[in-house]
This record gives C-alpha cells, sequence and structure tokens, in this order.
C-alpha cells in the first residue's frame, strides 16, 4: 500500500510515540475497505505501541478507521482512506494520541481542555482539497486533548451518498453533533472562537494588556511575514495581528515561479514562512481581524489598532499587509448558493462535482487552469469570458480548446445564479453581442475573476485608489505618518509572491526609518511626568 519512501518516512516519525496507541478498523465487502486494511495492518507492523483491536463495527462507516490513545482515552476517526493530503492527517493523529506533544500554546491547549459537553464533530473532504487537512488536523488535535471531543474525517467520494444526502458542495464542510457547523478553512482557534463563549472576551482581555509594540504586522501572508522578520531582526518590538496565517497563499496549489524553488506549494511555503518567522521575538496574535486604524493626535504618538472584539492594540508604527480575496461576481443568487454550488477553488471542490457539469467564470490564467483541471473530473466545462477575448496565456488556451468537453463563451455577462433551494441548478447569462439574456443548466459554477483588496476597514483613513488598493511611495509609506503597507493590498502593478516578500521587506524598512527618526512622543510624555513629579 505505501512506497517505499513513504514507508520510510513514517517508520521514523513512529519512533516519536511514546505511549500505547489502538487502531481499528470498520470494514465491508468493498475494494476501498481492502485498501484501508492493507493500509492499517501494514501501519500496525511499523511499532511496538501500535496495537491492532477488534470493536463492534455496527454504528460505524465502512470502510473507516479508529484511532485511540490508551492513555488519554480519546478517540480520532477516518472515514475513508486518509491519503492524499489526508495523510499528514493520519500520521499526526498517530503522533498526538500516541502522546509526541501537541504544536499549540499552553493556553490553548488549557483552553481546549477545559471545554464542557460533548463535540461530535464531522468534517467531510475531498482528498485532492489543500485546505481541509488544516481543519481535520485541528479537531483532530482538540480530539487527542479533550476526550468529550471527537472528529471523523469523511472523505467524500467514498461517500457519496452521505454527501448527496446532505446538499454538501464545498468542503470541507464541518457538522457538530450532527447540524451543519462550518464551511472553509479553519484554526483552532477560530473553532474555539465559534464552541467557547467566552473566547472572544478572554483573547481581548489578554490582548489589552500588551504593552506597545514598535512595529504591528497586520496580516500574516508573504508580505506580513517577510516584514515581520526583516522588523524583528532590528531588534525592535515586533506583533503580528492576522486573521489567518499565510492568507490567500494557503489556497495556491503549484508554484514554479518563486525563484531558488523550482517547485512547491502554498501549505508548504506558508509552513516555512511561519516557521522563519517564530524563529524571533515576534508576537503573533492568529485568528484576529481589525476593525479599524485609529491615528495618533500628535507627531510620534501610538497609533492605535482596534480588533473586531474591541481589544486595542497600541504601536508606534504599523504595516498593513492584509492581501487579497477572490472577487466575487455580485449577481442574484451567488451569495444564497455559496458553498451550495458557487465555489472559488476547483482544488478543493472539484471532486464533488464528478459527472456532472460546471461553469467556469472568467478566461485569464485561473480559470482556464480550472477548466482544464474540471474536464478531467466533470462531464462538461462552460468556460464564460465577459470580453471578447480570453487574457489566458496561449498555451492555457490552446490546451483548453483541446479538450473536448470544454466550451469557450465570448461575450458573457453572468446576470444570474439559479438554484432549486438546495443547491445550484444553473445560470443566466447575457450575450453582450446579441443583447439575449441565456441559461445554462449546470450542477456548480467556478468564480475566477481575480482579486480585491482587503481594506475596507481603511476607508477614511488612508489614501486608497478607485479600486480600493491603498496607495503607498517607494518607501511603503502611506498617507498616514508611521503607517505602512506591503503586498498584494497596495497599488503595486503586479500580484505576486515574490514581489510581496520584497514590498514587505521595504516596508519594514521604512518603518524602522520612521522609528530612528522620529521622537517617541509617549516615552516624552513620560519624562516630563517623571521630571515634574521630581520637582
Amino acid at each position: 500500500m505505501l512506497d517505499a519512501n513513504l514507508k520510510a518516512q513514517l517508520q521514523n516519525y513512529l519512533q516519536n510515540l511514546t505511549s500505547t496507541v489502538e487502531l481499528a478498523v470498520f470494514l465491508d465487502d468493498g475494494p476501498k475497505s481492502k485498501e484501508l486494511n492493507e493500509l492499517v495492518q501494514e501501519i500496525a507492523t511499523m511499532s511496538p505501541l501500535l496495537n491492532l483491536v477488534e470493536l463492534d463495527g455496527s454504528n460505524e462507516r465502512a470502510p473507516s478507521m479508529l484511532v485511540r490513545s490508551v492513555t488519554n482515552n480519546t478517540e480520532i476517526r477516518f472515514a475513508g482512506i486518509p491519503m492524499g493530503h489526508e495523510f499528514t492527517s493520519l500520521i499526526l493523529a498517530l503522533l498526538h494520541s500516541g502522546g509526541h506533544p501537541i504544536k499549540l500554546s499552553e493556553e490553548i491547549i488549557e483552553q481546549v481542555r477545559n471545554l464542557e459537553g460533548e463535540y461530535a464533530f464531522e468534517t467531510y473532504v475531498s482528498l485532492s482539497c489543500q485546505n481541509c487537512p488544516d481543519v481535520v488536523q485541528a479537531l483532530n488535535m482538540m480530539s487527542a486533548i479533550n476526550p468529550q471531543i471527537t472528529n471523523v474525517m469523511v472523505d467524500g467520494s467514498v461517500f457519496s451518498q452521505e454527501v448527496y444526502s446532505k446538499d454538501i458542495l464545498s468542503v470541507p464542510a464541518v457538522y457538530l453533533n450532527g447540524q451543519p457547523f462550518a464551511q472553509g478553512r479553519m484554526s483552532v482557534t477560530e473553532i474555539l472562537n465559534k464552541v467557547d463563549v467566552n473566547a472572544h472576551s478572554r483573547q481581548a482581555d489578554t490582548i489589552n494588556k500588551k504593552e506597545a509594540f514598535d512595529v504591528l504586522v497586520i496580516g500574516g501572508g508573504p508580505a506580513g511575514a517577510s516584514s515581520a522578520i526583516y522588523s524583528a531582526r532590528k531588534g525592535i518590538k515586533t506583533g503580528v495581528v492576522a486573521d489567518r496565517f499565510g492568507g490567500q497563499l494557503q489556497d495556491t496549489m503549484a508554484i514554479e515561479n518563486f525563484i531558488s524553488v523550482k517547485a512547491t506549494d502554498g501549505p508548504k511555503l506558508v509552513a516555512s514562512l511561519e516557521e522563519h518567522v517564530k524563529e524571533y521575538d515576534v508576537d503573533i496574535m492568529n485568528g484576529q481581524r481589525v476593525k479599524k486604524i485609529i491615528e495618533s493626535d500628535v507627531p510620534g504618538g501610538l497609533i492605535q489598532v482596534q480588533l473586531e472584539n474591541d481589544a486595542i492594540i497600541q504601536t508606534r508604527s504599523a504595516i498593513i499587509a492584509t492581501g487579497a480575496r477572490w472577487r466575487e461576481m455580485n449577481v442574484p443568487g451567488e451569495q444564497e448558493y455559496k458553498g451550495k454550488g458557487v465555489a472559488y477553488c476547483p482544488h478543493c471542490d472539484g471532486p464533488l462535482f464528478k459527472g456532472k457539469s460546471v461553469a467556469v467564470i472568467g478566461g485569464g490564467n485561473s480559470g482556464i487552469e480550472a477548466a482544464i483541471d474540471l474536464a478531467g473530473i466533470v462531464s462538461h466545462v462552460t468556460v464564460l469570458e465577459f470580453d471578447t477575448s480570453l487574457r489566458a496565456d496561449a498555451v492555457l488556451q490552446a490546451k483548453a480548446r483541446s479538450l473536448g468537453n470544454v466550451e469557450i463563451i465570448m461575450n458573457a455577462q453572468t446576470t444570474e445564479v439559479l438554484g432549486n433551494g438546495n443547491h445550484v441548478t444553473g445560470l443566466n447569462y447575457l450575450d453582450r453581442q446579441t443583447n439575449e439574456t441565456k441559461s445554462v443548466e449546470l450542477a456548480g459554477i467556478f468564480v475566477q475573476i481575480g482579486l480585491v483588496p482587503n481594506s475596507q476597514f481603511l476607508e477614511g483613513t488612508v489614501d486608497l485608489t478607485p479600486r480600493g488598493e491603498i496607495i503607498t511611495n517607494n518607501h511603503g509609506e502611506t498617507s498616514v505618518a508611521g503607517v505602512y503597507a506591503a503586498g498584494d493590498v497596495t497599488h503595486t502593478p503586479f500580484k505576486q509572491i515574490i514581489i510581496a516578500m520584497g514590498s514587505g521587506a521595504t516596508a519594514a524598512l521604512g518603518a524602522f526609518d520612521y522609528l530612528i527618526r522620529t521622537p517617541n512622543a509617549a516615552e516624552e510624555e513620560l519624562v516630563v511626568e517623571k521630571e515634574t513629579q521630581a520637582a
């Protein structure tokens, strides 16, 4: 089942087990059950601390497997075969159930341990989804800490009837105690914010007690990570506040133009970035969104950054690196059917539309790449391009046109998403040449029409372009003294990872230059106060 390389890696990892882990399989007569049984039998031979046990499987999905900690009595399940992107989830489940330390802060571990009540999570995934493992691993870690929490990864392609009955058309899809809980990538912090009613107030109290930073980086993508590293290397007090570390890079698959690295993917690069940032004394506040920035009333005074939980962070300078997000169509039905047929990640959600007809909105590189990828899974792909010609590279256009199940329609303006209340059934578009409204029957719509800067919280604070991009000078400085910006949220004409990293370094150096040239108003006020008291 496992090739020699994977087997060697797994045996090496399993040397870190310190306590007994029980494995159980629940099988039927199908070929997938045979594959899973072979996998579990093979894994069980790799460590004396792995024990195969027989359990009653009458209420279990088949094929599925159970990973149980004998010491902590915790349980983690995998329904289907946890290979592909989920193989790492299986390895971590074995390690965490066998006593290997969990890479979460003591504060988070204690918060998970103290959760009261029973939490039975089900996480529906596709093995080609790069976002799914983060959610599976987050819930598995929680399950390995608290016996009252369980999680089962469910491979949607194996349990397609279950997925169909629940109208799941986007992964990862998480259910809690049988009810829909969340869709999309989530961290442990975000999950805790939803299940722990006091989490927000505790986080706000902790953040409010922090001393002022010299530099506060807002955003954890390539630009934010670069800014944090360059700032910390200057020996100044540096903090990072981010909705999710890695940002949009987490959703990027093939990366082949990152200089010195021939090929990688977004999640791998994000892991490397986070590891590099953590090499320095940087205070990372993950799972937090900024509500607004309040400019100081005096030159060199402290800038206030207000979070959505109403916590206030004070800093002498700030670097905004909030990146961009997928642009939406803004047509009737899009919001109603988001996650019910309207999708933005073909790698994640494509397998859920196997054998069905879908549309791709957009004829740029991302749109045509999506069409090519989907063509190998679905029965038919209709590409709708607003303009008179495609904007994708010629080689991509040639590949798409060579595929028999890909249809490209120009001059097409999508006007409405159609559905039956549960999921997408089609769309309407305007033929801009004939001014005629036409309809297409389909099961899924993949939107690939570019990016929108994440700058809404800055309106009225710093100067923005009509597109909402932050205007900066060649030092990365915005229109507000002490506030800098970097990456895709700025008006830089090229949105590339390597350019974002470079602009992050520029903004950090610009902020440092500002700090050494600008008197610290807060310190001066303290000196005056002490002198007054002495007198």
